[in-house]
């Protein structure tokens, strides 16, 4: 009988104390050895690779149920493993909201051996649910709450501090959030210009961001819960969040690090919209300071895919969104060979932080006991972004065309390889994602 289910010789390990040239030992899934050798029913090369903890994307929508004409939890997943992502956390705002317990259930029996990476699901909050929260937080598969203070419609907006308040007083895990003022944004929607998508920052502007941030921080402080911002978009954000530990974490994506508006909108037009906006160079800029100042906790895709029919249309008839699961790790690999941040910091804010963050268990780093979730990259690569490597049922990316220094080449889940190379394995083996919250709490 083998010693190993699976081996990897040769590559840079990247452990808690930094990279190693090692090799990693896997039984039943799990970390089983480093270092050493030994007899394996399967052993890959990974001579001039980097091997880093399994990339985990903690903010997604894969559009299923109901949207399926713009992605669906199997093509999302492909796109994900495809970008060398090893788990995901899928939003709530889909057709029906995923805002019960029958809604979870159901998401995760439509994700069952179709998703090729590991998965939990949020359950977005409402004006109606907040007394079953702590309950529905708690259940298996689930990544927690998630609240949308603005850029939302229907049930899923909670933009009233009493309505908030109220939430947060339901349960104790961390409570994700979307934050931007529905009330300033309201009051500003005349700043729209029809048929130019470069005022979209003018009218979701920095203060829709502040004043939201500034809100729910004072709201999770009286309530005493946690709180993670999602995609945050301004210096002054970061800087607010930053003296607040406390209580709250926060996210940034590689759009809003890689684009600046000035060049964006004028050659994407409506395809660079999103919500919150991508901004100017100079917050692009004050992004990137504080990311290397260590207060963003948690690097994030918010794929959010819409077909090539919805985003042609005319601003501000054009949805917000873009996809980005796959990509994600490419770009910081690429801002990596660039000098803009490093490998580490990149590890931890997709691996170590997500876990941290969310007291996930068995993943964020590659250690003895934990789930054997790699991403395999060959740093030294050099190519380019095209239509045909995208997974994505909606079929482009902003980032189409752009030249890369650093490829996902492998990912691994549980010790199976699920891509490799661009080839992706014969079965999806995505399984729910374990929190120390719901298992021990």
């Amino acid at each position: 009988m083998a010693q190993f289910d699976l081996l990897l010789i040769n590559g840079t390990v990247h452990l808690p104390s930094g990279p190693v040239q090692t090799s990693v030992g896997v039984r039943g899934g799990r970390i089983v050895a480093i270092g050493g050798a030994g007899d394996a029913g399967e052993t890959i090369d990974c001579t001039g690779l980097d091997i880093l903890p399994g990339v985990i994307d903690t903010q997604v929508h894969f559009r299923e149920p109901g949207l399926v004409h713009k992605e669906d939890l199997e093509s999302g997943a492909r796109a994900a493993v495809l970008g060398g992502v090893t788990a995901v956390f899928e939003m709530p705002n889909t057709k029906p909201n995923t805002d019960s317990a029958e809604a979870i259930e159901d998401k995760l029996a439509r994700a069952h051996h179709r998703m090729w990476c590991d998965h939990a699901f949020y359950v977005g909050a409402t004006n109606h649910n907040a007394a079953s929260l702590a309950e529905l937080e708690r259940m298996p598969g689930t990544a927690g709450v998630k609240i949308f203070m603005g850029a939302s419609t229907g049930d899923l907006l909670v933009a009233e501090d009493a309505s908030l308040a109220e939430v947060l007083a339901s349960g104790h895990r961390r409570v994700a959030i979307h934050a931007e003022d529905e009330a300033r944004m309201n009051a500003r929607a005349g700043e729209r210009v029809a048929g130019d998508a470069s005022s979209h920052p003018v009218w979701r502007d920095d203060e829709s961001a502040l004043l939201a941030t500034r809100r729910i921080l004072k709201l999770a402080r009286a309530a005493r819960r946690r709180i993670h911002v999602l995609h945050v978009t301004t210096p002054a954000e970061l800087e607010l969040l930053g003296a607040n530990k406390d209580i709250a974490t926060c996210e940034v994506t590689p759009q809003h690090l890689t684009l600046a508006g000035e060049e964006a909108y004028p050659r994407l037009g409506t395809w660079a919209q999103m919500n919150p906006p991508i901004r100017s160079g100079a917050h692009r800029d004050g992004l990137w300071h504080w990311l290397n100042q260590g207060v963003p906790d948690i690097l994030g895709s918010d794929h959010a895919p819409h077909t090539r029919e919805e985003k042609a249309k005319p601003y501000p008839d054009s949805p917000s969104g873009m996809p980005g699961v796959q990509t994600m790790l490419p770009l910081m690999l690429d801002h990596v060979a660039h000098g803009r941040t490093t490998l580490q910091r990149v590890i931890d804010l997709t691996s170590a932080g997500p876990q941290r963050v969310f007291g996930i268990i068995g993943k964020g780093r590659i250690a003895m006991g934990y789930d054997a979730d790699f991403s395999i990259v060959d740093l030294k690569a050099r190519w380019t972004i095209t239509d045909a490597w995208l997974a994505s049922r909606c079929g482009w990316s902003p980032f189409t065309g752009m030249e890369l220094t650093g490829k996902p080449i492998g990912t691994i889940v549980r010790g199976q390889r699920v891509m490799w190379d661009g080839a992706l394995a014969e079965v999806a083996i995505g399984e729910p994602i374990r929190f120390e919250a719901v298992e021990f709490g």
